[in-house]
């Protein structure tokens, strides 16, 4: 049937972090500026260096190249600051580990992820909950990369293409996140989306922006594998 790409969302798709990113902002903030932060930060599926010029933005300060040149360093330094913090606040959703290794024994499936994290948080992330090892980090696509979502789709596309010598394409990615940007980064980007409904949106939400398929949570892990497995065997009538 073919190669299947699988990227998959981190926060509040794979680990929940209850606030602790917001605090992650608020002092990669300080480290950026010198000034502690008035104006919490705005996440939803935005990438870390679009939610670092909002909060810049909200604050009245010009997002110079002074502070670009900065921010990825920033981000990094305020994340690893924070990591033990996460892993006592934040857990692993249910299913996440059970669906990651029941798609890493299933024939075909590449895992990654497409994530508004720069990449060394990205890592740094599921590192904290021991999920680091179902992922091939090499082909993902990282807010790094670029601070508009949509685009990193085509980036992480290109990556797998170039590594494991497939080509791919709409036909043989799937995206799976839990808001509408996620959604809406599928669908622009050039993927299928499987939406779940373990952040802050409802299913009917998830269905309204376009997503292909919707679950409740991963803890169906067959279904979870029904559902990512649909589009390979789809592909695969095809050939």
């Amino acid at each position: 049937m073919g190669d299947l790409l699988v990227l998959w969302d981190i926060d509040h798709t794979l680990i929940e972090n209850y606030g602790v990113n917001k605090e992650i902002y608020g002092w990669a903030f300080e480290l950026l500026t010198g000034t502690r932060a008035e104006h919490r930060a705005r996440t939803e599926g935005r990438t870390e260096p679009e939610i670092m010029r909002n909060m810049l933005i909200e604050h009245g300060i010009q997002p110079a190249a002074d502070y670009s040149d900065r921010v990825l360093s920033v981000l990094e330094s305020a994340t690893l600051s924070r990591i033990e913090k996460m892993r006592e606040q934040g857990h692993e959703l249910p299913g996440a580990r059970e669906a990651l290794t029941a798609l890493r024994s299933t024939p075909g499936i590449i895992q990654s992820v497409l994530s508004g994290n720069i990449k060394p948080n990205a890592i740094t992330k599921l590192s904290a909950f021991t999920l680091n090892g179902f992922i091939d980090f090499e082909v993902g696509g990282y807010g790094s990369d670029d601070h508009v979502r949509d685009n990193l789709v085509a980036i992480a596309q290109r990556r797998a293409s170039e590594k494991y010598g497939d080509t791919f394409d709409k036909a043989n990615t799937v995206l799976i996140g839990d808001t509408s940007r996620d959604v809406q980064a599928g669908r622009n980007g050039g993927a299928h989306v499987i939406a779940v409904a373990s952040g802050a949106e409802s299913p009917e939400e998830l269905r309204t922006a376009g997503a292909d398929l919707t679950l409740p949570d991963l803890r169906d892990t067959q279904a979870v594998i029904a559902a990512v497995t649909s589009f390979q065997q789809a592909r695969g009538s095809l050939l």
